[in-house]
């Protein structure tokens, strides 16, 4: 996990987003518990509770739990995958309607697509 100190977002927003990322890759599975927020904040060279505060808005979000005394680990919720998708195909569909105001044909925007995939 890394910080991008020029990222002008939040340093907490940018650990929650790795994390959700993780999470719905697949690399951190159901169950497993997350990095102390003692060693993660020691690892990211950043404050403690910008670390719990992360922690608090996945928990928040639905990613994670958190158990007393013991940490927080990842949620066993097929449905967070499937909300992505669908949030993504919400994006989707209004960059399509943007796309045919403009008179861009999906032609031209599949290009567009590739083109940004350096």
């Amino acid at each position: 996990m890394e910080i991008n100190y020029r990222d002008s977002r939040p340093i907490y927003e940018q650990i929650v987003e790795q994390f959700k990322l993780l999470i719905l890759k697949g690399i951190l599975l159901p169950e497993e518990q997350l990095p102390s927020v003692r060693s993660l904040a020691m690892e990211l060279s950043t404050n403690p509770n910008t670390v719990q505060k992360a922690y608090q808005e996945l928990e928040y979000q639905g990613y994670t739990y958190s158990v007393k005394g013991r940490g927080s680990f990842v949620r066993a919720d097929q449905s967070l995958r499937k909300n992505k998708i669908l949030e993504l195909r919400q994006r989707i569909d209004e960059i399509r309607k943007e796309a045919q105001e403009l008179d861009i044909t999906m032609e031209e925007l599949g290009v567009i697509m590739k083109e940004d995939k350096l």
